[in-house]
């Protein structure tokens, strides 16, 4: 199993990096063109496989839900019942939430900042005065030390209002420096930086670059060791940094190179913005949040000190998996905010807008469509709460849950956007200011949808997440087995890898025929929702029999079924939504006795989901596709595209660079501080 993929495509991350689609026209900039630096080189499929395995995390001390949920083990016990929180700080986080609320609401235009694609220098002081810049900084270093329960609901509160604003926070905080420095980061570096970040200066996250996405087997930026030992040299172009053009302090991927009783390795590296030999040479602008500061960054002979290392050489990819474990969850927090938002409006629009003597609500068409967007909302919230609940107690592994809720709220708040387009109609299509300009209600639809689009490539792309949380699901297969499908595996390891699997499988396989949920009255205490959870458990050991058979049928090539395996980590997503809102609901039933309404609405339309994901294991044209796909790469049916103006031919798809000074304008701005 692979969790990279050679070849650029939809696939590229926008990770941490805050990464963005890649621009249409032309070249990155002044200075960026031509060959690709000898550090980039090429590498083969096997070794970019091998750099993405290295930098995963291997061990499983924690029980994971999502783990046990793909093997087959429906661990109701590990989310139920629904956790706690502490009152006490909840009451401090409230306090907060509701000043941020108030300064959002009198003092924030989010349409200036849309108009403008610039959020004002003083939202950013006026954040800073909140302490927005340390919500996750603990309260020793200045911070305000939220959990992340209350971080997310403060980004959603923000992202309402400009989703700009949330990613300038959640870029910051969630893969910034904060969160390495959290992790990772000596006592020193704690101490050095943090309170800087906590009064209001802000991180950036620099790894992707202009040739090199979702495979960092092929980072070209260096950092050399200087001959005095006291810190490195960092040359190279980062492509895509969210934050990059405001940023004072960055995390840095670079390649150290391996000598001599140094490991080397792609580090990670806090390296002053202001830095001598850092350009910002340009400023990139996206379909949407337009008041997003992302830049393309030269390093040209930038000095770090050997102290600004974080968590050693060679540890960096490391770092940013891990790191993104939580960091993860502040997308699905805005995507859960935008379902909210379109619930709202699309409830307000549908009962005030008569067509056909009825509110256009209570037609079956647009009935559905309303149906869909408020069930999913309460699965989005429900499956986000939990994963932030789970990450705050620590005694729980989350980094599939957390994959599976960044995924499926991507996906999902996209489809609400569109429905709610579709429920507007032409005036969802409009813009806000058209509608203002006429004397309506200036709902920027049509901005959300744009804004939304960005997040199933952000930190992680649904194709990417797709194959990382596959690699995690099998995880307890191939640690058995895997010597036995390996290719360069000697007959040594691949007798005892047998042995292995003929123990582990002995256990497992029978556990899978029947279970509790073929017992009718399981989950009873759940009430209406107990038939639900029963499914869920005959779902997950289906799941679980349906991946052994498609890894004993395939073997070695399971990896390259991409599109099983997607639909796979799928259902495994809509299974840990459905027990997620049944868990939600119980614990709420007599406090808001219409969340059960919700959760049934929300299981009855995920398992029609489940069912035909079922089916699409293997009833599905894949082979069919990736054999056509072969024939179109290599210009079959070019005529086809006969008849239409193409864009020109005369620029790369891919700008190159090249190492040395910049001969670019440096456009980085700076927030003057109070």
């Amino acid at each position: 199993m692979t969790t990279t993929q050679n070849s650029r495509s939809a696939s590229d991350p926008v990770e941490g990096a805050g990464a963005g689609p890649l621009p249409a026209q032309g070249s990155a900039g002044p200075g960026t063109t031509g060959p690709l630096p000898a550090e980039a080189g090429q590498v083969s499929e096997k070794e970019a496989r091998q750099v993405a395995e290295a930098a995963r995390e291997s061990a499983w001390d924690r029980p994971s839900f999502g783990k046990e949920l793909f093997l087959g083990r429906f661990r109701l016990d590990l989310v139920h019942p629904w956790p706690r929180t502490d009152p006490a700080e909840d009451a401090r986080a409230e306090k907060f939430l509701a000043r941020l609320r108030g300064y959002l609401t009198s003092e924030v235009d989010g349409a200036a900042i849309e108009r403008d694609a610039r959020i004002p220098d003083e939202v950013f002081r006026g954040l800073a005065r909140l302490g927005a810049f340390g919500m996750k900084i603990d309260r020793e270093y200045g911070g305000l030390g939220l959990s992340n329960l209350h971080y997310c609901r403060a980004l959603m509160l923000a992202g309402s209002v400009s989703p700009a604003i949330g990613a300038l926070l959640s870029a910051h905080q969630s893969i910034g420096v904060p969160q390495p420095l959290k992790m990772f980061g000596t006592g020193e570096q704690k101490r050095s930086f943090l309170p800087r970040l906590a009064a209001g200066e802000v991180s950036a996250f620099l790894l992707t670059e202009p040739d090199v996405g979702s495979d960092p087997a092929r980072l070209a930026t260096t950092a050399e060791p200087t001959a005095d030992g006291t810190g490195y040299r960092l040359n190279g172009v980062k492509l895509w940094a969210t934050n990059g053009t405001v940023a004072t302090l960055l995390v840095v991927m670079a390649r150290v190179p391996a000598s001599e009783g140094r490991r080397g390795g792609i580090t990670a590296f806090v390296v002053d913005g202001d830095a001598e030999g850092i350009t910002v040479e340009r400023r990139n602008e996206f379909t949407g949040l337009r008041g997003l500061e992302n830049s393309l960054t030269r390093f040209h002979d930038v000095f770090v000190p050997a102290g600004n290392v974080i968590g050693g050489e060679g540890k960096g990819l490391k770092i940013a998996l891990t790191t993104l474990n939580t960091g993860r969850l502040s997308l699905p927090a805005m995507c859960v905010g935008a379902g909210k938002w379109s619930l709202n409006v699309a409830r307000e629009w549908a009962a005030d807008r008569v067509q056909w003597g009825r509110p256009v609500g209570e037609h079956e068409a647009v009935a559905q469509k309303l149906a869909f967007v408020a069930a999913t909302t309460y699965g989005m919230e429900t499956m986000l709460d939990l994963c932030c609940l789970l990450a705050d107690d620590d005694r729980n592994d989350i980094r599939i849950e957390a994959a599976l809720v960044k995924l499926y709220a991507s996906e999902m708040a996209w489809r609400i956007g569109d429905e709610l387009i579709q429920i507007r109609g032409g005036r969802g299509y409009e813009t806000a200011d058209s509608l203002a300009a006429r004397g309506e209600r200036p709902a920027a639809v049509e901005q959300l949808l744009r804004d939304l689009r960005i997040n199933r490539i952000f930190e992680g792309s649904t194709e990417i997440m797709h194959l990382l949380i596959a690699r995690e699901a099998v995880d307890a297969h191939l640690s058995v087995a895997g010597d036995l499908i390996d290719p360069d595996a000697g007959l040594g390891r691949k007798a005892r890898a047998g042995a292995r699997a003929g123990a582990f499988y002995a256990r497992w396989l029978p556990t899978l025929a029947v279970g509790r949920g073929q017992i009718p009255k399981a989950y009873a205490e759940f009430g209406p929702l107990a038939g639900h959870l029963r499914q869920v458990e005959r779902y997950s050991r289906k799941l679980a029999r349906s991946t052994f058979y498609a890894m004993s049928r395939w073997q070695g090539k399971m990896e390259r079924k991409q599109a099983f395996l997607g639909r796979v980590v799928d259902i495994g997503a809509e299974l840990f939504a459905m027990s997620a809102v049944c868990v939600r609901a119980y614990a709420e039933k007599d406090a808001r006795p219409e969340h059960v309404e919700l959760a049934d609405l929300f299981c009855r339309q995920a398992r029609l989901r489940v069912d035909a994901l079922f089916a699409g294991l293997w009833a599905n044209t894949d082979s069919v596709d990736v054999a056509a796909a072969r024939r179109i790469l290599a210009g079959r049916y070019a005529a086809l595209e006969d008849g239409v103006i193409t864009p020109p031919t005369g620029l790369p798809w891919v700008a190159r660079w090249t190492p040395g000074p910049s001969t670019a304008e440096d456009v980085r701005r700076r927030i003057p501080h109070e």
